[in-house]
């Protein structure tokens, strides 16, 4: 019942889905923290195929070569941005692909999953990847979750800690690399100072304070 929910919820939200979620000064600011790291992550690597699973309306699919949604309304946004992409429908425990690919990215998604589903994700994005492969996927921060914005039911439901990733993870996949994201509560900030913020926020969730940003992106690699 719950993904039932969950997709009807975004497949109804999908015409509006852009303005909605990223076309104010607090989505921006995600945004920018997200494609940042991404264009930092991909500078320089000769990737053939990368998937963007879960990928939406296509917000972030100029990283990807393919991309795949649970949601036909969601798709069909994001095909008409980039006709020029390899997109299906399919579950990020299910990916609708038998391409090998390289790299696999998956963002805002795994917040809405259970600790069963997130380890279906990582043995899925395991058999889609060749050698070496990296998996990118973002998730809410336990600490923060607890000490600041304690919430329940399925948006943002699912938290982890870096120690929860490398024992989910530890026998397919080596950790290269965490990352927070969003570190101040920007949302309770005025809405015209809040990128000004930005460049600091980038700052801190490379240090230490990581731990208590709002999310971790994680980069994993196949073994």
């Amino acid at each position: 019942m719950m993904k039932t929910s969950i997709l009807e919820y975004y497949s109804n939200l999908a015409e509006s889905y852009d303005e909605n979620r990223f076309g104010n000064s607090y989505g921006q600011y995600i945004d920018q923290q997200e494609r940042t790291f991404l264009s930092s992550f991909f500078k320089d690597k000769k990737y053939t195929k990368v998937l963007d699973l879960g990928c939406g309306t296509g917000r972030l699919l100029n990283f990807a070569t393919h991309g795949t949604d649970f949601s036909d309304n969601m798709l069909n946004v994001a095909l008409q941005k980039y006709p020029e992409k390899i997109l299906a429908v399919g579950e990020i425990s299910e990916i609708p692909f038998h391409e090998e690919f390289d790299c696999i990215f998956c963002f805002h998604v795994i917040m809405h999953q259970n600790r069963k589903e997130t380890s279906s994700f990582l043995n899925e994005c395991y058999q889609k990847l060749g050698k070496k492969g990296m998996l990118i996927f973002d998730y809410p921060v336990k600490s923060r979750k607890k000490s600041v914005s304690p919430q329940e039911g399925w948006h943002a439901g699912n938290s982890f800690s870096i120690s929860d990733i490398a024992e989910l993870s530890k026998d397919q996949w080596k950790v290269k690399n965490t990352t927070g994201i969003l570190f101040f509560p920007i949302h309770r900030l005025p809405k015209a100072i809040r990128k000004l913020f930005l460049p600091l926020d980038t700052f801190l969730c490379h240090t230490f304070l990581k731990n208590w940003a709002s999310y971790h992106i994680t980069v994993l690699e196949k073994r």
